[in-house]
């Protein structure tokens, strides 16, 4: 007497067969990050909304930070930043040589949100970063009243 019905075989060759091509079909859908269009993601990432006073996007390509500068006023914002292609991505903000907030975000279009308190009127220095290279990044800083 056999342990299983003879179909059994052919049943479990089936299922192995439609996991392979789901795996295969998923990876393809994958975002390229090297031949995406950032603005084109970033539309689509990061929310549209009013009171923007600093804002970036773009690709980290390799494992070194993608730096920039804005002239901030003092005030209460909202830091939002976004990260496409697996891993994570960080954002480091500081003022006057002092770091305000790191903000880390999973790569998997998930946003993630800081409240922060700037207290004197001067340049902001916004610092995006992932050591699981190539991703895409997008941030913003918005006032919060």
């Amino acid at each position: 007497m056999a342990l299983f019905p003879t179909s059994m075989p052919r049943a479990l060759a089936a299922a192995a067969a439609a996991a392979v091509v789901l795996g295969v079909s998923g990876c393809a859908q994958q975002l390229s990050v090297e031949n995406a269009d950032v603005p084109e993601w970033k539309a689509t990432a990061m929310p549209s909304v009013s009171g923007i006073v600093a804002e970036d996007a773009g690709k980290i390509l390799n494992a070194r930070p993608v730096d920039h500068t804005e002239n901030v006023p003092a005030g209460k914002y909202t830091l939002t930043l976004v990260c496409e292609g697996g891993g994570k991505a960080f954002l480091a903000v500081r003022s006057g040589g002092k770091e305000l907030v790191d903000l880390g975000a999973a790569c998997y279009g998930t946003r993630e949100t800081a409240k922060i308190t700037i207290t004197e009127t001067g340049p902001l220095e916004l610092s995006a970063s992932s050591v699981d290279a190539p991703t895409l990044y997008a941030y913003q800083l918005v006032q919060s009243g």
